[in-house]
């Protein structure tokens, strides 16, 4: 027989009948009752977004640091107390410091709180510096928790650091891309964020339920096993007190609802765009950037972090590159990081010790070293990812094949990705392809008309930026249909041809779509141009300007509509007579008349006039809708660009590649467009960051004026990806590409004879014009007589077809169903085809990539043939002392004589030996004649390099620096007086 004991039988009783005590209070009261008291505050601000309050309010103000907490908007603000003495206050308090709460309240109690705006917490975080700063007087360590703390990294770009001793971030992801929960592909989540952003959280706010049962299924693993400890401890109330206020607070108590409004705004600008690294984040309508932060910055890291992965919370220090960036890494996960044993152990003291090592009241703390600039932001997801959670378990589970699972895993998923990448760049083309295939010329399309369709789509969305401020689709699209009123009050109607001589500034991108809306043609006229004589090319009567040009607009008699210019305009001529202010215009007050139809513009009609050369050499190159669109549409699927894309915008508007590239691509791709004022390099590298600049548009040798910026405060941490444009000399280009990397460069050829479009997509060959846009015209090479000026047939009549690498006129197929534009031709390589020739020499390589060699009129025909300048120009510039070059003809008698001229870059010195090696890169016959340095190549007004002075000052004179061509060992060598009276009889002669 067994014989009971008593206590084998009373202690599962008296452990069933503790249990059940303890798990009645918690059904009644929601947890244990725990007896402790909240840390004591006062409320020391109440203001609509947040209450201030003041922990241990007896103390003195201004007799010890200030650290304020911010708490995410999902979090209340609790979470910096949640364990009285072992919390982030108390802590904090102990070792000298004066903490201070940000309480957001909850959205459902707070008037208007189911409306609050991401930027509404962004300045409300700006206004509590001020408070506590001038309640203090001291400067403030601003601290935030994940959400908190980026809001805190947002507040301070935004107020420029002022009043900031520091920013502390717990676990705060910057960098999207790097790091996103749930090891989901960073494309995939963006296309999930995007879709939330704009079908759900528009209607939907998050509540604290569904804000509580997220951050559970982020670790599910973690949260059965703390419900289950939980459970199986419940007889043993002494041992669960200690971690029940962090429980509650977990399981109930700490969660607060987010406002849909700041939801959205959150998914769209920082997991969408990433804007917390490229910069371009908008705060009431105010452009802000990283970049911007100066003041000392420390990043708390959760080495098992799933919210805020490493690499996501490292990318602090790419993005605010002008600031002194620390780490502190605690093997800990998101929570851990301000709540529990490590936060008290070593979060906590961390900051304190942080905090009094800035003010120059203590020493460095141990766990704190400065942030590498060498993180590599495709490194690998944490250890403490979700996914290597799952695997970690599933290997716990099997004991084996975990290796080879993460090799299948990590195969897959990178093939995944990869694959999701191409079909989202396909998905993002396909429907421009398709759409520029179904544009015939009947059809309406206009630069009016797509503007008005993204400010249906999108009447939010931001479409350009300037002077650091935002500007929506549909604050756009009113004031063009202002100033069309404006241009109606005035007399003007559809088909009218009107002068448009403005600045790059909102005011001329209004203009330019104002004329398209009412079916206008838009004469793009250069600033500083010769009006007269483009008045009377292109038969206007009527010009827009700015108030920078209006003085030379009304001194050509013409009539002159002033726009823009803001407040301070600073006319400087009479309004009145011929010069009408048509800011002054009421549109309210204007009769629309019946003919008025919005973006009337059929693809066949002409849209703009762009001008070339100047004085009698002036043309007229117009550009219809359907042109406009192709190089628009071409643009945005050649770029890839989206509205993830800022297009910076330093070619001027009146230029092909400001209207064609620049804006026709930003308006196509549906990406910002950002203006700016002028090409300054400072003011360049501020407004890369500041608007978060992922594409830049150039033309020739713009790049030049910002490389060569004595210091160039640019960063290497920078968000543009691309420069698209034409022209840019091949040396300047291996400089730019070195200077940006990863960005490459994207090199157009847009010709306005017809509908030819080539573009360099891979950029791989510097130089090189690339092939031709889909969508765009098919192209052929022209077999061509470069001296007789004549194309060359074959047997049968027809103009003969090229080969690989030999020089022939560009052509484009023309439009079906299109009148020949003049200079067109029919017959060509076949009965029936039509073709309209460009006006340029190129050579097709056996990849079938075309290399520009000549415009036919600048052509060298020397007795030996022709010689062609562009392959000259890009042997040059490939030397690394060479800043410019250019290569021209001069006739010396009944001769023409190829010559080349270079600038030496500053501090460099161009032996001879250099050049001739750089041009044995040529045929012989292809070299010039004469090489020479000079100490200035003029620059147009876009910045393309002009031969036009030096070819009119002839051939350049003997001397140390003017090198001629030795045909018997194929170097150059010094030109004297002697060899030149040898070689260049007729100028000894003259």
């Amino acid at each position: 027989m067994v014989e009971i004991s008593a206590e084998s039988v009373i202690g599962p009783i008296q452990r069933l009948v503790a249990t059940a005590q303890n798990g009645l209070e918690v059904i009644r009261f929601g947890g244990l009752e725990t007896g402790a008291t909240g840390t004591p505050f006062d409320v020391v601000e109440r203001k609509p977004m947040y209450r201030l309050r003041r922990y241990f309010p007896t103390e003195e103000l201004g007799s010890r640091p200030p650290v304020v907490l911010v708490p995410p908007m999902m979090i209340s603000a609790e979470v910096y107390d949640v364990t009285t003495d072992a919390g982030a206050v108390g802590i904090l308090h102990k070792a000298g410091i004066d903490p201070w709460v940000v309480d957001f309240g909850s959205p459902a109690t707070e008037e208007g709180g189911w409306e609050r705006t991401l930027a509404d917490h962004v300045v409300a975080v700006s206004d509590v510096v001020d408070d506590v700063r001038r309640h203090t007087g001291r400067d403030v360590h601003l601290g935030g928790y994940s959400q908190g703390g980026m809001f805190c990294y947002q507040a301070g770009a935004y107020r420029h650091s002022k009043n900031l001793a520091s920013i502390i971030a717990f676990g705060s992801p910057v960098d999207a891309v790097a790091g996103m929960p749930l090891g989901l592909p960073a494309n995939i989540a963006a296309k999930g964020a995007e879709f939330l952003a704009d079908h759900v959280f528009n209607r939907l706010a998050v509540t604290d339920q569904m804000a509580r049962t997220g951050f559970q299924l982020l670790d599910p693993i973690k949260t059965v096993k703390a419900r289950w400890d939980f459970v199986r401890q419940l007889h043993d109330r002494e041992a669960l007190l200690p971690r029940e206020q962090q429980r509650r607070f977990l399981m109930t108590d700490g969660w607060v609802p987010w406002s849909g409004p700041a939801v959205a705004e959150l998914l769209k600008q920082f997991v969408v765009h990433n804007r917390m690294m490229s910069g371009g984040f908008v705060v009431r309508d105010q452009l802000i950037t990283l970049a911007d932060l100066t003041c000392p910055i420390l990043a708390f890291v959760g080495e098992v972090d799933d919210i805020g992965q490493p690499a996501s919370v490292r990318g602090i220090r790419r993005a605010a590159a002008r600031a002194e960036v620390f780490e502190a890494t605690l093997r800990a996960g998101h929570f851990g990081l301000v709540v529990g044993g490590t936060a008290e152990r070593q979060t906590w003291p961390g900051v304190a010790a942080w905090a009094l090592w800035r003010e120059g009241l203590g020493p460095k703390p141990d766990i704190v070293h400065e942030m590498s600039a060498d993180i590599d932001p495709e490194a690998p997801a944490s250890v403490g990812s979700v996914g290597s959670r799952f695997a970690h378990t599933a290997a716990t589970v099997a004991e084996v094949g975990a290796g080879v699972g993460r090799e299948i895993v990590g195969f897959a998923s990178n093939a995944f990705r990869g694959t999701l990448e191409l079909s989202s760049e396909a998905a993002r083309a396909l429907p421009r392809l398709s759409r520029l295939g179904q544009i015939q010329p009947h059809t309406r399309i206009s630069l009016g008309g797509l503007l008005a369709e993204q400010g249906r789509r999108a009447p939010l969305g931001e479409c350009f930026l300037f002077d650091d401020r935002v500007h929506t689709n549909a604050a756009v699209n009113t004031r063009i249909d202002n100033v069309v009123r404006g241009l109606i009050q005035v007399g003007l109607r559809p088909a009218a041809h009107v002068g448009v001589l403005m600045e790059t500034r909102p005011s001329a991108l209004v203009t330019i779509a104002a004329l398209s809306r009412l079916g206008a043609v838009a004469i793009l006229l250069p600033p500083g141009s010769d009006l007269a004589r483009a008045a009377e090319l292109t038969g206007i009567d009527t010009v827009v300007a700015d108030p920078d040009n209006v003085k030379s607009a009304a001194a050509t008699g013409l009539k002159v509509l002033v726009l823009g210019g803001g407040e301070n305009r600073g006319l400087d001529v009479e309004v009145g007579g011929n010069v009408v202010d048509l800011e002054q215009i009421d549109p309210g007050a204007v009769r629309i008349p019946a003919w008025y139809k919005p973006n009337p513009g059929l693809a066949r009609e002409l849209g703009f006039v762009l001008l070339s050369g100047s004085g009698a050499a002036m043309e007229a190159k117009p550009v219809t809708n359907h042109r406009w669109a192709l190089s628009a549409f071409g643009t945005a699927t050649s770029a890839d660009l989206d509205r993830n894309d800022t297009v910076y915008c330093l070619a001027p508007l009146h230029h092909s590649s400001g209207l064609l590239v620049s804006l026709g691509g930003a308006v196509a791709g549906g990406s910002r467009i950002a203006l700016s004022r002028s090409l300054d390099p400072s003011q360049f590298a501020d407004e890369v960051h500041r608007y978060g600049v992922t594409v830049v548009t150039y033309t020739w040798t713009m790049m030049r004026e910002i490389l060569d910026a004595e210091e160039f405060p640019l960063g290497r941490d920078h968000p543009v990806r691309l420069f698209i444009g034409s022209g840019m000399p091949v040396g300047l280009w291996q400089r730019t590409t070195d200077r940006f990397k990863p960005a490459r460069v994207l090199e157009f050829y847009a010709s306005i004879e017809g509908d030819v479009v080539l573009a360099n997509v891979s950029g791989n060959k510097m130089g090189c014009k690339g092939r031709s846009v889909p969508g765009t015209a098919h192209v052929e090479l022209a077999a061509y007589d470069a001296v007789a000026g004549r194309f060359l047939e074959d047997d049968e009549g027809f103009v003969r077809k090229c080969v690989d690498d030999e020089v022939g006129l560009l052509l484009g197929r023309a439009t079906s169903g299109v009148e020949i534009p003049h200079g067109g031709m029919r017959g060509v390589f076949m009965q029936g085809d039509s073709w309209v020739p460009t006006e340029n020499l190129f050579r097709r390589d056996a990849d079938g990539d075309y290399w520009l060699v000549d415009n036919k009129h600048t052509v060298v025909k020397a007795p030996r043939g022709p010689v062609y300048t562009q392959p000259i120009v890009d042997q040059l510039d490939e030397i690394g002392e060479v800043d410019l070059a250019v290569a021209y003809g001069v006739e010396s008698g009944n001769t023409q004589y190829a010559v080349a001229a270079v600038t030496v870059r500053a501090g460099a010195d161009l032996p001879i030996e250099v050049v001739s090696e750089a041009l044995r890169g040529l045929p012989s016959n292809d070299r010039p004649d004469l090489v020479h340095i000079v100490d200035e190549i003029p620059v147009s007004s876009t910045f393309r390099p002009s031969a036009r002075e030096l070819r009119t000052a002839g051939l350049p004179k003997p001397g140390p620096t003017t090198w001629c061509y030795d045909g018997h060992d194929g170097a150059y060598k010094e030109l004297t007086e002697e060899v030149a009276s040898r070689l260049f009889p007729a100028e000894s002669a003259g």
